[in-house]
């Protein structure tokens, strides 16, 4: 393992000439550019926040998550497999991985906080959720959990930062094992949130929790695939010891992507033989019904087979197709999350008394859903404000190893 030295100098440490060392290989007009995308978010929670969410949001009664839920599962899923990835290096002694953990860390804080900035907007009341889940928690409950184990997360791996950064390898160690405890904990749980309703057939059971900790591992390792050749100015400009870590992790891509799309396959057999009630209605609607294009163009075509593909036909040997590998899966698992949320709801829950009609409901017998503006503002927002900050980061810390 690696020797580094031990700065206890204290929290003005972290602000030494060496921490500040930035990369000037990121243009301010890139940084410029995604805060003004970020300044949707802005415009999308103002109307929610002014004009309340039955005015503003695309979901209904029948369809109460919609893209935010899949937008934040989608930022924290990614937040949990930076913080696994990370973990290689300075948790579990791998020392090629060193070089990829402060980008990693920096980026998991980022990606959580822009997914509490997300779902926040979900909540009628997001203030005071965050005041009442400390004064009244519901230990019973496994979103009380999700908001807590995600918090606890947070607070490991922005100190894992400050260690990383003060080149303290002892509390780095400590802080990625808890972060690292935390994160699995929290995403696992967040599985459990969909896999504990026995209401709605298409998420109960076991297999989410796993499933969700299968995906955050490719998310997480794309995500290093990508920002290595943003921080370097291209993937085939990679020095050495960048180089071999991305390679490793190219590796890991492929392996847990393959074992990814094993579980899909035998996720879509028991959802189907046997024809379970409401389950298999749902599988058929996402796969034949109105959520067929998302699945199989982005979730299957661009989430899993052609990353899978690249991989495989150049042995991950080429870093120019992980690249574009990265790109492809982290577009196929924004929508993956999508796909998982409406379709576990698009079954009505119930027959409706009679003479009622279901909200949202058409002559197919299925409830259905669209984002509106203000909600895809957001997201699009989101993803703006996650971009320029993480480019800000990288542009005015010192975020390499090399």
């Amino acid at each position: 393992m690696a020797v580094h030295s031990e700065n206890t100098g204290g929290v003005l440490g972290f602000l030494t000439p060496d921490m500040l060392k930035g990369n000037d290989k990121i243009p301010l007009k890139a940084i410029i550019i995604f805060l003004i995308i970020g300044g949707l978010y802005i415009i999308g929670a103002g109307n929610i926040l002014i004009n309340g969410q039955a005015k503003t949001l695309g979901v209904t009664r029948s369809v109460p998550w919609g893209i935010l839920i899949s937008t934040y599962v989608f930022f924290v899923g990614t937040s949990t497999g930076l913080c696994l990835v990370s973990s290689m290096g300075h948790v579990f002694g791998i020392e090629k991985y060193e070089v990829i953990g402060k980008r990693a860390i920096v980026l998991s804080i980022l990606t959580i906080l822009c997914g509490f900035a997300v779902i926040g907007m979900d909540l009628g009341h997001p203030f005071r959720m965050a005041i009442y889940n400390v004064i009244s928690p519901n230990l019973q409950s496994a979103i009380w959990w999700m908001g807590t184990l995600y918090s606890v997360e947070l607070v490991f791996i922005i100190v894992e930062f400050y260690f990383l950064m003060t080149h303290n390898h002892k509390g780095a160690f400590w802080a990625g094992l808890g972060g690292f405890l935390a994160g699995i904990s929290a995403y696992s749980n967040l599985g459990s949130v969909f896999a504990l309703l026995e209401a709605r057939p298409f998420w109960h059971g076991p297999f989410l929790p796993i499933y969700f900790i299968l995906s955050a591992i490719v998310s997480g390792s794309a995500t290093i695939i990508i920002v290595s050749s943003i921080a370097y100015g291209g993937i085939d400009r990679l020095p050495t010891k960048a180089n071999e870590a991305v390679r490793g992790i190219t590796k890991l891509f492929g392996l847990v992507m393959g074992i990814f799309i094993f579980f899909e396959i035998w996720r879509l057999i028991t959802s189907v033989y046997g024809t379970p009630p409401e389950k298999f209605e749902a599988t058929m609607a996402l796969m034949f019904g109105p959520l067929k294009l998302s699945f199989w163009l982005f979730e299957i075509l661009l989430g899993m087979l052609i990353p899978f593909i690249l991989i495989i036909a150049t042995k991950a040997s080429s870093l120019k197709a992980a690249y574009y590998a990265a790109i492809s899966a982290m577009i196929g698992i924004f929508f993956m999350r999508y796909n998982l949320v409406v379709a576990g709801q698009i079954v009505p829950m119930r027959e409706p008394a009679p003479g009622a009609g279901i909200e949202g409901a058409t002559a197919d017998g299925l409830v259905h859903y669209f984002p509106s503006f203000t909600e895809i503002a957001v997201v699009i927002g989101a993803i703006g404000i996650c971009i320029a900050l993480y480019l800000a980061a990288e542009r005015f810390l010192n975020l390499s190893e090399e």
